[in-house]
Order: C-alpha cells, then structure tokens, then sequence
C-alpha cells in the first residue's frame, strides 16, 4: 500500500528525577547532600532509509512515545540516559510541525536525520544545589518534560523527470518500454493510482529516474480526481515530460489537454510551470494525429516529440532530450529557508515568559517557561520556596500586583492554585 502522508503526534523523554539524599556513614559527621541528577529523556529521530518507499508504518503508529531517563539516586549516582528512538523513514520525506507550520527537516539523502522532538534534561539532585549559605539543601528537582508536537509527515518522491498528462494519455505504457517497472495498464482511466519510480538508461549510457504519476483531470490542484495528492511528487523533479494524446482518441482535444495540465501545475505551485518541459505527443499512429500535431504547432512554437509507446517508436529521441535538458537543470530545494523552523539562539533578544489573565476571581497565568518550572518542582518547603523566588525573578509578582491583585487573592499555574502573597 502506498502511503504517502500520515499525521502523528511525538513525545520524546521526560528527564529523570533529581534524588535528594544525604550521606550517612559512620565517622563521618556533616556527610553533607548525596543526591544524583536525572539521566536525559529519549530523542525521537526521524533517519531516512533506502529500502523505505512509504510512509505505511507511520500510519499505524500514530503515536510515537519515548522513554524517560532513569532517576538519580544517593551515592550521588546520576541516573542513565535513555536510548534514542529512531524512526526509519524513506528519502524525500518532509516533516512539519501542525501547530507552527514551519519545516523541521526535507531529508533527501541516504541517512538524513533529525530530532524531532528533545527529550528532557535530567532534573538536578541536591547536591547540585549546595551553596556556602546552603551547604545541605533538602529538595531536587524533577526531569525536564520532553517535547511534545503534531507532526505532518509527508512523502515527495525523488525522480529527476515526472511524467504528467490527462488519464490513459499513455504514461504508463511509456514507463514500461523505457524501463524496467511494471505499472498496470488498461484501457480505462485511473488505472495508475499510486506513483510509479522507474530507472531509465539512454542509449548513450546516461541514466534518470522517471515517476510516471496518476492522470490529471481539470481542477485537480483543488483536489479533484487523484491530483492534489500527486502533484506534489513533481515538486521534486528537475524536468517534467509532458505526454498529450495527440489522436484525441478518448474525445478531447489535445490543445485543450495541453492547457487544462499547465493550468493545473500553476494552480498547484507556481514553480511547477517554471520547470523545464518536454513535451511528447503519443498515439501517433491513430487517425487524425497528424493533423492536430500541425494545429499543436501553429498554435504553440515549442519543440514535440512524436512517439507511438504501444510500438516503442520516437522514444529514444525524446529519451536523450529529457537526458540532455537535466544536464542543464540544476537541483533545487523545493522550500525556501523561511519555512523551516529556525534553532538559532537569540542572545539579547528576551520574550516576556508568560500571560496572566483574570478569570473571576482567580489569576491564570501560563507560559511554557512557567509551566516547565511547574512540571520539574518538587513541592517539599524548601523546593516550594525556590519555586516562589523563581516566579518573583521572571517579574510575576510585579505584573500581579500591577494588574491590582492583593495578599490573600487567587493564583493558579496548570493544576494548581494557591493564595498570594506580597
């Protein structure tokens, strides 16, 4: 089964808790804190490999969860590190965040690779925590939570030429003399209805990957027929051989074919009619070919290939055409550097870590950075201590205060709520 595109949720590893302990040996007075830090929460990878042609695993598995590191422990032990799930997935395949939009990766090459979401830092154990003022702090904290995301995981084949054109135009039966896969071929339309890869050598010893996608109809780009979920497989691919049924055998005109096919790549993505065409008019040797060939080229001043597929005459000219026009064709990525989601650290640059909002009577405040602070807390006296001084820094009391909240008012973060206090 071909699948192409699959939706799915990731949660990488929490980190392990921190460990408060304290040594307790014989002679030893004042043994001080012993707590070992968490070990790191499971990345979740996504790494491409060769032997993949489709997302189908993804689609069964719509939730990917990784394990957490392993909790320190006394004897200042830190806990191990958990091991890295990695996802096998096949080249060409792009992976969006739902909720930003943005590209995490276009993995394009054998053993691409990339963390799709962070697994967790280790919470820190008392020890960490011992200061000369604080020589024996009783509290730890909890692992960091891993990343949690929606991703969009879609696949763009990777072939160097993509044939288009209206149904039973005779792409298929194309592929099949030039190369050495076997598409399903009949005498209706649709009979393709998944993408088709086959390798392509020219007489003079070039070579090229060819897919042969399913027939385009009008309005495809806007999900009629099969095309809005194929035509982005020919984003990918540097020349696109574009075969009209110059016989208009099935009752069309080729012109018409010729413009309907265009209209659709513009539609789609506006690169597509950019790319470097061939056109090739099949069924040549059918009644009434010859005459609309000649109406073809009065109309349009470009260059046509006459083949008959059935046959296998006119191939190999149009064979070493598309291998000389890739020659020329540089590759290109097909996403533009804004759209992927940038990791860069801004140094200076400080967004205020929270919102407050006031329901009834009770203050809300949310924000990642409060929330994490939340998750890894451990609410022992001291640790809830550290908690409020840690919300005092990110300028939480100030805000309150300035929003007219008073000792004795409501606060809540996530699940809990708690009284303020100046």
């Amino acid at each position: 089964m071909f699948i192409d595109e699959v939706i799915i949720k990731v949660k990488a590893g929490n980190g392990g808790d921190g460990c408060t302990a304290f040594r307790r040996e014989k002679y030893v007075p004042d043994g001080g804190p012993a707590g070992g830090n968490g070990g790191r929460g499971a990345n979740i990878i996504f790494k491409t490999d060769l032997g993949l042609r489709t997302l189908l695993d993804l689609r069964y598995n719509k939730l990917i969860k990784a394990p957490k590191g392993a909790n320190g422990s006394g004897k200042n032990k830190n806990g191990r590190g958990a091991e890295d799930v990695i996802i096998k997935v096949p080249l060409g395949t792009t992976v969006k965040d739902v909720d930003t939009g943005l590209i995490l990766a276009d993995l394009t090459k054998e053993n691409d690779e990339v963390i799709v979401a962070k697994g967790g830092r280790g919470g820190r154990g008392n020890t960490a925590f011992a200061t000369a003022s604080n020589p024996a702090p009783d509290f730890s904290e909890h692992g960091e939570p891993g990343e949690e995301r929606t991703l969009k995981v879609e696949l763009r084949l990777l072939a160097d030429v993509g044939f288009v054109g209206l149904p039973s135009v005779g792409k298929s039966t194309i592929l099949s003399k030039i190369s050495a896969s076997k598409p399903k071929i009949a005498a209706y339309h649709f009979t393709t209805l998944n993408p088709n890869l086959g390798v392509v050598r020219v007489r003079d010893g070039r070579s090229f990957v060819a897919a042969d996608l399913p027939g385009l109809i009008k309005g495809a780009s806007l999900g009629e027929g099969l095309g809005d979920k194929f035509l982005k497989h020919i984003e990918r691919t540097r020349v696109i051989a574009h075969i009209i049924d110059m016989s208009g055998v099935e009752g069309r005109d080729p012109l018409q074919d010729y413009e309907i096919i265009n209209k659709e790549l513009e539609d789609f993505n506006q690169k597509l009619i950019l790319k470097p065409q061939i056109v090739i008019a099949n069924k040549m040797d059918l009644e009434g070919a010859k005459e609309n060939l000649k109406r073809f080229k009065e109309k349009y001043d470009i260059s046509v290939f006459e083949v008959c597929a059935i046959k296998s005459e006119g191939l190999e000219d149009a064979l070493v055409a598309i291998a000389d026009e890739l020659e020329k064709v540089e590759e290109k990525p097909i996403f533009e550097s804004d759209n992927f989601e940038s990791h860069v650290l801004y140094k200076f640059k400080k967004e205020q870590p929270f919102t407050i909002v006031k329901d009834n009577d009770i203050y809300v405040i949310r924000g990642k950075e409060v929330e994490k602070l939340f998750k890894m807390t451990k609410f022992t006296d001291e640790g809830a201590r550290r908690f409020a001084r840690k919300l005092r820094g990110m300028g939480i009391d100030e805000k309150l205060i300035e929003m007219g909240a008073k000792n004795g008012d409501r606060v809540q973060i996530m699940d809990l709520i708690f009284e303020f206090k100046i």
